[in-house]
Order: C-alpha cells, then sequence, then structure tokens
C-alpha cells in the first residue's frame, strides 16, 4: 500500500480511533570524549578505532563521569522547564545485544536527572516531557555479504532520553514535536541533531482506543526512526494496523516493531519487555549525581536565546508573521543568516522583504541544491548586495531573480554579476519616454483597444517596452510613462 493510500485509510479511521502516541527521543550529545571514558566521540572514523578498555566493558576497568556531559544535560532541563534533581543515580539495564560489549548499559531508572518539562506546539497544545535522563549509547551492528560485523566507536557516546507523556493526536503532532526538539538541542549547541548520522533517534510508543475511551489501548515501540518523514510514516502505518485488527476483533499484541521504509511497514522484531525484565540496579562503580543550585545557575547564565523566543522576538520587533517568525527560526542558522543580511540592509530594505526572500528564493534553493548549513555558496553579504540593489531601484525584481539564480549557480557575489551581465536598471525617464513613444506608434490598434476599455492590453504595451530595453527599465516608470503617452495620444486625437 501506497504512502497516499496509507493517509486516505488513516484519514478513514481518525472518526472512529483516537491515536495515543508519546515519543522516547535519544540525542547524541557533542561532547569532544564519550560518558565514561576518554574516547574520541566523532563520527566517520575507522570501526572500533574509537575504543579502549572502559567502552569495551573490560574486566577490572572503572568508569568515570563527563562533566560537561552533566552541563549539557542541566542546558536542556533548563530549556523545557523541567525540574532537576538534586541527587540522581545511574542504573545498569541488563539486557544482551552484540553491539553492548558490556552486557548492560549504563543509563538512569528510578531517579533520573529531570522531570516533569514541557514543549509547546504551534497549535497551542502542551505536550507534557515525563522525564530526561542521561545514558550510554550501544554500539552499531552492521549487516551484508552474508556476515554481520560490530562497530564500537559508537559505544558509550553520551545520550539524553527525552521521553514525551502519550500525548501525540497524530502523526503530525509526532513530526512536529520531534522537529521542535530538534531545534532546541542544535540552538543550545549540545548536539549537532543530525539524524542521518544518527543524532537524533526516536521509538515511537503508539496505541488507539475508540473515541470516547478514556482507557488505554494496547502499545506498540517502534525502533530507530531516523527521519521526520519515516516517523511520520511509521506512525501512520501502525495506527492504520492496529485498527484493521481491532476492527476484525483481533488484540494487538504489546511487541517491539522496526519500520521498513522501502515498504512502508512495520515489522515485529521481538515482544516488547517491561521493567523486570531489565533488572535494573544502581550501578556500583558511580557515585550519586549531585546537581546544587549554584551550578544550575551558571549552566543558566550560557543560555542563548531560544527558537520560540527568537520567534516571538521576530514578530514584535520585525513586524514578520507568526508563520514567517516560526519558519525562519526553525533551523538555526537560517535565523542567523535572516539576521545577518537584516542587519547589513536596514533600514533600506524592510525586514519583511528580507524575510520573503529568504523563504522563497533562498530556501528553494537551498532544498534543490541540497545545501548544508552553514551554506557558503550565497553569503549573506552577497544576498544583501543584492536585496539593496532591487529596494535601491537599481534592478527590477525579474533581475533580481535573474541575478540570484547565477548567485547560486557559481558562488559570484551580486555585485560582480550586476556589474559583468551590464544588468542595471535604467531610471532615465527621457530614454523611457522614447521607447514608449516606439511602442505607441507601432502599435496603435492595441492602444484604440486599450482606449476602448481593454484594460489587459496594456499589460501587452508594458511588456512590448520591457523587451525594447531587454528587461532594464524601471518597470513602475514605464507604467507612469506608456499611460502619459496614451494619454497625450488620445487628446491629439
Amino acid at each position: 500500500m501506497s504512502d497516499h493510500e496509507n493517509q486516505e485509510q488513516f484519514e478513514g479511521l481518525l472518526s472512529r480511533y483516537e491515536p495515543v502516541i508519546g515519543l522516547e527521543v535519544h540525542c547524541q550529545l557533542k561532547t569532544e570524549s564519550k560518558l565514561f571514558c576518554s574516547c574520541k566521540t566523532q563520527f566517520g572514523a575507522l570501526a572500533n578505532q574509537n575504543t579502549c578498555p572502559v567502552c569495551l566493558g573490560l574486566p577490572g576497568v572503572l568508569p568515570f563521569l563527563n562533566h560537561q556531559v552533566v552541563d549539557y544535560a542541566i542546558r536542556m532541563a533548563i530549556a523545557i522547564g523541567a525540574t532537576v534533581r538534586e541527587k540522581s543515580v545511574f542504573a545498569r539495564k541488563q539486557y544482551f545485544y552484540p553491539d553492548l560489549p558490556k552486557g548492560y548499559q549504563i543509563t538512569q531508572y528510578d531517579l533520573p536527572y529531570c522531570e516533569n518539562g514541557h514543549l509547546a506546539l504551534n497549535s497551542g497544545r502542551v505536550i507534557p516531557i515525563e522525564r530526561i535522563h542521561m545514558e550510554e549509547d550501544a554500539g552499531k551492528s552492521i549487516h551484508g555479504d552474508n556476515a554481520s560485523y560490530v562497530d564500537l566507536n559508537r559505544a558509550g557516546i553520551p545520550l539524553l532520553e527525552i521521553v514525551s507523556a502519550p500525548a501525540l493526536r497524530s502523526p503530525l503532532e509526532a513530526h512536529e514535536y520531534l522537529r521542535k526538539l530538534r531545534a532546541i538541542v542544535r540552538y543550545l549547541d549540545i548536539s549537532d541533531g543530525n539524524m542521518e548520522e544518527g543524532s537524533i533517534r526516536c521509538d515511537a510508543n503508539v496505541s488507539i482506543r475508540r473515541r470516547g475511551v478514556k482507557e488505554l489501548g494496547v502499545r506498540t515501540e517502534i525502533k530507530n526512526l531516523n527521519s521526520f518523514k519515516n516517523v511520520e510514516r511509521a506512525i501512520t502505518y501502525e495506527i492504520i494496523r492496529q485498527a484493521d485488527l481491532l476492527d476484525s476483533g483481533t488484540a494487538v499484541k504489546q511487541v517491539t516493531l522496526l519500520f521498513d521504509a522501502a515498504s512502508g511497514r512495520t515489522q515485529v522484531m521481538r515482544s516488547k519487555e517491561d521493567s523486570p525484565d531489565y533488572r535494573y540496579f544502581p550501578d556500583p562503580d558511580l557515585g550519586l549525581v549531585q546537581i546544587d543550585q549554584a551550578r544550575l545557575e551558571a549552566v543558566r547564565a550560557t543560555l542563548t536565546e531560544l527558537p520560540v523566543q527568537k520567534a516571538k522576538r521576530f514578530h514584535e520587533v520585525f513586524g514578520l508573521t507568526d508563520a514567517d517568525a516560526l519558519q525562519l527560526t526553525d533551523e538555526k542558522e537560517l535565523a542567523l543568516f535572516f539576521e545577518d543580511v537584516l542587519s547589513r540592509v536596514s533600514p533600506i530594505v524592510p525586514a519583511k522583504i528580507v524575510a520573503n526572500w529568504i523563504l522563497t528564493e533562498y530556501l528553494r534553493e537551498h532544498n534543490n541544491r541540497q545545501w548544508t548549513w552553514p551554506a557558503t555558496i550565497v553569503t549573506p553579504e552577497s544576498f544583501a548586495q543584492l536585496l539593496r540593489a532591487l529596494c535601491e531601484g537599481t534592478l527590477s525584481g525579474k533581475m533580481a531573480k535573474m541575478v540570484f539564480d547565477e548567485m547560486a549557480s557559481t558562488g559570484a557575489n551580486a555585485s560582480e554579476i550586476i556589474k559583468l551581465r551590464g544588468l542595471l536598471q535604467i531610471n532615465d525617464a527621457d530614454e523611457i519616454r522614447a521607447v514608449v513613444a516606439q511602442v505607441v506608434r507601432e502599435h496603435a490598434d492595441q492602444v484604440a483597444l486599450y482606449l476602448t476599455g481593454k484594460q489587459k492590453v496594456f499589460g501587452f504595451l508594458v511588456g512590448q517596452v520591457l523587451r525594447l530595453s531587454q528587461g532594464r527599465f524601471n518597470p513602475g516608470m514605464v507604467n507612469d510613462c506608456l499611460k502619459e503617452a496614451i494619454h497625450e495620444s488620445s487628446a491629439k486625437n
């Protein structure tokens, strides 16, 4: 079944069933070293290069806590308005997997470092965040060539697991929640948020219940979703699958699932474990994590403006619409690009024009050409040159778009392109009047039609003037001169 068919079926069942969704988001922190050892954390190193006896779980070694991880964790807690526990505990979560060298994972269980945060969606709905805890990542299994391999570079990399309440009510809400969470960690500069590299991964807990019923249904867990699109696709499919089961009188089983992006379907991975299966107990090698008020305030002093605050400022100070402000602040680098360009052109170019050009022309090229941040092909300085030329009247809107297309293709500065192509807009009234007079003479029949009330003919006449000027005449002046010439022609007749 295609995604389109899934969507149609999904919309049909919403009248009968209410989805209940909770997300567990695993966010890799961009520290220089791992959570409990000094091994590097960079992505893309040779397999098993960044390992040591501690992260390999060899006998006789002791973990030691990376204090920067705790500071990053506090930043996240403050950003979502959570309560930070003064004393928290690391625990061992027992399970076996080939890429878990110790046979257990060091995480936090009944005493996480923070609880009771929240995140607001654009609709105004507030999604409670039940807890965030620190833990170490596992390694990575690689399957292929009739063999399986294990790369333990990732083992021990610090993670924050951010657990929402089961308060999301649609795949779209889950997509938006995850996107906003990613924006926060990027603004806080605690993670690069790169989903393609696994810096953020998401497990989705999904259940459905009959409309009007308060009791929750049986939930399934979809593991390791690593793109916004796949989060939405997987949850949509799982809701449909569960509805089909209930409609046929079959019970939903509590299982762990994987999502196959190629087929668009979820597949059973294993029966779902509960807390007793993991046999949690406090890690005997790690003491209490103690966070006092002085440390909280020291970390709070390092926080910069968050997406919601920046969007509010863009709306109130620059007069942007809420929608434009939210879109501009969705990516930290995009917001910085807007502010950089605006600082170079204000007050010549209004903020609304800067925002409009960035959200249309710039973002279109950014997406089509698959630029990554920071995108240096079109610099803020060059983009500002273009917008100044447009608003000062030296470039028409059409010419400005031509210049921008070349900027995006070649990386050349706007001023260089304008000079090289001879694209400066002509504002000489006498020169414009001379061409307008020629057009009026050569198209006397169309002028006569216009004078009888055929207003559309005027656009044709304007087009003829701009064609002869190769688009370099000021369009506003062309309109004025053409009306003046037609009026004079009519008076003479």
